[in-house]
């Protein structure tokens, strides 16, 4: 039976569990792009 109180220490990737490729910035400015475009083009349509 473990014990309950014991302290779990685990680096950085161990607790990750996986690699980070840095996408997320790339698809948060993609994204950013992408709404203020579909804003502009619903701007001048309504003209």
């Amino acid at each position: 039976m473990a014990d309950e109180n014991r302290r779990i220490e685990v680096n950085t990737n161990e607790a990750r569990a996986g690699s980070t490729p840095h996408m997320t910035r790339y698809i948060l400015g993609a994204s950013l792009v992408l709404i203020v475009v579909i804003f502009a083009v619903l701007l001048f349509a309504r003209q």
